[in-house]
Formats: structure tokens, C-alpha cells, sequence
């Protein structure tokens, strides 16, 4: 057992079981012996009991709602610590000395880092330790902005690399997956900085040109199949995810921006290619999906499938047809949709079932 994802899959298969063979025994096609029902219910005692002391599962459906509400006041908590910190510093920065200036900045993330570390330590849940986790982070993102400005150093996309590894750092050594995503971030923005510096723009000015975090989108999909995340629960949908977002929200903005592009053609040319780019893309990454069984990727491809059709419609039609036609053709495109997703379910569950 890898990690809690899997543990909690497997708590979930017993609890699962148990209402199999409820049933089965209400219909009476199965009855379990006496000598039988004990050996199994104490091997999976046991189990539970080994999987909640290492990964600290959910066994009942009620645990499992006090989870959702504990990573919900954790997020919440670690978002208004962090802006608690900010407007702290923002509203008595001025009164301290510079020495204590840059004391507090350097060992602000420090801190943080040593009393996250001690609380994962003495705390099962790990709840507390992300909710630190994230405040460190924010100490540390506070801490590069500031000294930088204390010591008049011009702002450089070196900042997002730093960022990016204190975001990776915290997120494996603590298992946060919002600080992964902070962390891919800021590694796509330093990347996507990067490749613009080579073409001569100025880092800042990297959204101007789309294309620059295609190869932030490539490096960041394929990070789960040379790095393997299976310590590491919901790791790497969040790399594909973002790596898929990275890719097609640049080729929504260039289908509708041409002049955005680095293509030497005229910006009407630019967009075509792009809108159909979108579509290819697209479909792609729902083939990709279902074949490799990634539900993040087929999701995500469906997503913005469907937007880069609407977005079309829209373009083609909203201004020359009556609006109730307008909604009338979105909704038979959806109904056209339902139905092909509809037989590509069928296909594949046809599929599995001639395999097995």
C-alpha cells in the first residue's frame, strides 16, 4: 500500500463487500458460515485497524464527512493565516528597523518550516501540518518580494523558480497537494518567463505571447512518467491536469487572438489554425484518457471540447440568428454529444468485457 488514496480505495472495497454479501444473503443466493464470516471479519479488523494507524482512513461514512469539513477548515485556515501575515506586515512594516526588517523575513519561513515539521510529527491527520505547510510558503513568497524591495534588487523570474522549488519541497515532504499546484505554477511561469527572454521580450510580458507555456505544458504533463507518484496520492492527476490547462487555455486564447501568435500569417489564418488545434487537442486527450484510464485527462478534454464548439458557435452564429435558434442548436448539439459519448461508453464497456 502506497499511499492514503490507495488506503482508503481498499477501506472502501471492505465496507463495499460487506454490502454485497447483505444483499446476496437477503436474496439468498450466498450464505456465509458462521467460522467463515469470523475469519473474514477479523482479517479485515486487523487490516482496517494497520491501514488507519499508517494513513489515518475513513472506515465510515461519517468519519469520512468530519474529513471533508477538517480539509475544508484547513484550506480556509491556511488562506487567512496567510493573509492574516500579509496585512500584519503591511500594516506595522513600517515601525521596525531594517535589520528587524530582514530578520523577520528570513526566519518567518524558517520558523514555519521547523513548526510544520514538529506537528507532522505528533499529528496523525496531518491536517495541521498542510495548514502550516501553506502558511510557510506564503512566508517564504513574502520573504523573496520584500528583500527584494528593501535591498532595491530588480524583480527577476529567478523569484517563481525559488518559489517553485519551496512549493515542491513542501508538498512531497507533507503530502499538500495545493502547494503542488502552486508549485507547477510558478515552474510553468518561470519556463514560460524564460522562453520569452530568448525571443526578447522582457520576463513580465510572457502572457503576451501564448505559446511560450507550451513547453511548460509538455515538461508538466509528462512529469508522472519519468517521476513516479504512487507514494503520493492525487499527485499526479494534478500534473496532467495542469499540464492539459497549460496547453489548451493558450490555444483557446490564440483562437480567438491571432495577433498573439509568433506565426508569420495574417491573425484571421492564425485563429483557424488554432481553432481546429483546439478540437484535435481536444479529441486527443480524450482518446489518451481512455486508453491509458485517466478520468482527469478525459474530463478535462471534454471540457474544453465542448468550449471551443460553443465558443465557435457563438463567433458563427449569435449575431445572425434569432437567439431562440441559437439555444436551440446548442441544445441538439448537446443532445448530439450525449448520444456519442453514450456509444463510446457502450463501446468500450463492450471492449472490457471481451477482454475478460
Amino acid at each position: 500500500m502506497d499511499n492514503k488514496q490507495q488506503a482508503q480505495q481498499l477501506a472502501d472495497q471492505i465496507q463495499s463487500f460487506y454490502d454485497e454479501v447483505k444483499l446476496l444473503e437477503s436474496d439468498q443466493v450466498l450464505q456465509l458460515g458462521s467460522d467463515q464470516r469470523e475469519t473474514v471479519a477479523r482479517y479485515h479488523e486487523r487490516l482496517l485497524t494497520s491501514l488507519t494507524e499508517k494513513f489515518d482512513i475513513d472506515t465510515t461514512s461519517r468519519q469520512k464527512q468530519l474529513s471533508a469539513g477538517m480539509k475544508i477548515a484547513s484550506f480556509i485556515g491556511a488562506l487567512a493565516l496567510a493573509a492574516s501575515v500579509f496585512f500584519l506586515f503591511y500594516q506595522f512594516w513600517g515601525y521596525f528597523t531594517t535589520p528587524v526588517q530582514v530578520s523577520l523575513l528570513i526566519s518567518a519561513p524558517l520558523l514555519t518550516l521547523l513548526l510544520t515539521w514538529w506537528v507532522s510529527r505528533r499529528e496523525a491527520t496531518g491536517y495541521f501540518a498542510k495548514l502550516l505547510s501553506m502558511l510557510s510558503f506564503a512566508c517564504f513568497v513574502l520573504n523573496l518580494v520584500m528583500l527584494g524591495q528593501i535591498f532595491n534588487i530588480n524583480p527577476s523570474d529567478k523569484a517563481l523558480l525559488a518559489w517553485a522549488a519551496y512549493g515542491f519541497i513542501l508538498a512531497y515532504a507533507f503530502d499538500v497537494r495545493l502547494l503542488l499546484a502552486m508549485g507547477i505554477l510558478s515552474l510553468a511561469g518561470f519556463v514560460a518567463a524564460r522562453t520569452g527572454t530568448w525571443s526578447g521580450l522582457y520576463w513580465l510580458s510572457m502572457g503576451e505571447r501564448p505559446e511560450h507555456f507550451f513547453l511548460p505544458a509538455l515538461i508538466i504533463f509528462t512529469v508522472p512518467r519519468w517521476l513516479r507518484q504512487q507514494h503520493y496520492s492525487g499527485f499526479a492527476p494534478i500534473y496532467r491536469v495542469f499540464g492539459c490547462l497549460l496547453l489548451l487555455i493558450p490555444v483557446l486564447v490564440l483562437s480567438n487572438w491571432g495577433y498573439g501568435s509568433y506565426l508569420p500569417w495574417d491573425a484571421t489564418i492564425i485563429e483557424g489554425a488554432y481553432q481546429v488545434l483546439g478540437f484535435v487537442v481536444s479529441a486527443g486527450l480524450i482518446a489518451l484518457g481512455l486508453r491509458r484510464q485517466w478520468p482527469d485527462v478525459i474530463n478535462t478534454g471534454n471540457a474544453f471540447f465542448v468550449l471551443f464548439l460553443y465558443t465557435r458557435f457563438f463567433d458563427w452564429w449569435w449575431d445572425i440568428m434569432p437567439k431562440y435558434s441559437f439555444f436551440l442548436v446548442i441544445a441538439l448539439t448537446s443532445l448530439l454529444l450525449l448520444f456519442v459519448y453514450k456509444r463510446i461508453r457502450l463501446q468500450s464497456q463492450l471492449t472490457e468485457d471481451s477482454r475478460g
